[in-house]
């Protein structure tokens, strides 16, 4: 008897098929219920009391020349506060008081938060000649800027950059940080493992959050804050403005003292303020306002006019000082006494000439 025997060759081939389609079934499977790893996205770094400040330090403040800052100006545990006047505060000074106490535990949390957000990328040794898109972006040490880095955001107001930086922070003379398609200065912000180096005639923006100390070189410029967790910050006929934020409290500053002398305050928000003069000596001084309207003011019986433009509010202007040559910038506000240079739509500074703006500049929404 012969018995029937399956073609051998022929289940083998069924076998491997099923199996194949097996496979497949289970790599679909899996494709589908495992996520999809996402690129980090920055989030908002929260200052809490410390957003008032323009100005913060752990140690002391220092100030040489007519620098002129908008917001308040504190130190904790230190207490030692000099160079107003000749600098000028749109704000109130903490010294070593339960305000001052309150903002430095509220920067040390802020720290904390940006240094511990999942990072996108890392920087080069030096950003000068960058476009980058809104994100969160480490050096691993040092980081230097030379030339211009511009923050691009899309055509969204809301977005976000947080920069990690594990050791120093400098930057060379005439650098700049450009704004661009709706970037706000608001939204800018710094994590600097030791200590930050504005170079001279530097556009800076964003807030600055240093482990130790910060140090502006002579017109090197903020649009945002230095906050310096335990060392001093030092300047030298330096702006920095507090930018006005939507939600936040930088809705308005009120005049503090500087040894008697009462400097102006501001009223107002980020679109439509007014900014009006304070007192200096009794002598009022003009105001400068953001898109709205502006409030002239008298200085030894000459009246002065205040500006109008699309950007940030700025404070009133540093006195002139000798004509040195111009740079190729990013749109910051004039200086006193230089030739004015190409800018993306900051407000001009009373002081020296104002230059024109393109769309997407700092205070743009």
């Amino acid at each position: 008897m012969t018995l029937y025997t399956p073609d051998a060759p022929q289940w083998r081939r069924t076998t491997a098929w099923l199996a194949a389609v097996l496979t497949v079934l289970i790599a679909a499977v899996v494709v589908a219920v495992t996520p999809t790893r996402a690129n980090a996205i920055a989030l908002p770094v929260p200052l809490g009391t410390a957003d008032s400040f323009a100005v913060l330090a752990g140690q002391s403040v220092t100030n040489t020349g007519p620098s002129v800052i908008t917001g308040d100006v504190g130190v904790h545990p230190g207490t030692a506060i000099s160079g107003f006047p000749p600098g000028l505060v749109n704000g109130t000074f903490h010294s070593a008081d339960a305000v001052a106490a309150q903002a430095k535990s509220d920067l040390v949390a802020a720290y904390n938060n940006a240094a511990g957000q999942a990072s996108d990328g890392a920087l080069p040794p030096d950003a000068g000649g960058l476009t980058l898109v809104p994100g969160v972006y480490t050096a691993s040490t040092t980081l230097g800027l030379t030339g211009t880095l511009t923050l691009d955001a899309q055509g969204n107001p809301d977005a976000i950059w947080v920069f990690q930086v594990g050791s120093a922070l400098t930057t060379a003379s005439a650098s700049d940080v450009s704004l661009i398609n709706g970037a706000s200065p608001c939204n800018v912000f710094w994590q600097i493992g030791s200590s930050a180096t504005l170079g001279t005639d530097t556009d800076f923006v964003g807030t600055i959050m240093a482990m130790t100390s910060i140090t502006a070189t002579t017109d090197a410029d903020i649009v945002g804050r230095a906050l310096a967790r335990n060392g001093s910050v030092t300047l030298d006929t330096n702006t920095i403005t507090r930018p006005a934020c939507d939600g936040g409290t930088t809705g308005g500053t009120t005049g503090g003292t500087n040894g008697g002398t009462t400097t102006g305050g501001t009223t107002g928000g980020t679109n439509g303020g007014t900014t009006t003069g304070g007192v200096v000596g009794g002598v009022t001084t003009g105001g400068t306002t953001t898109g709205g309207a502006t409030t002239g003011g008298v200085v030894g019986g000459v009246t002065t006019g205040g500006t109008t433009g699309g950007g940030g509010q700025k404070p009133p202007g540093k006195p002139g000082k000798p004509g040195k040559p111009g740079k190729p910038g990013n749109g910051h506000d004039g200086k006193p006494g230089k030739p004015a240079k190409p800018g993306n739509g900051h407000d001009d500074k009373p002081g020296k000439p104002a230059h024109s703006g393109e769309p997407g500049g700092y205070g743009s929404k």
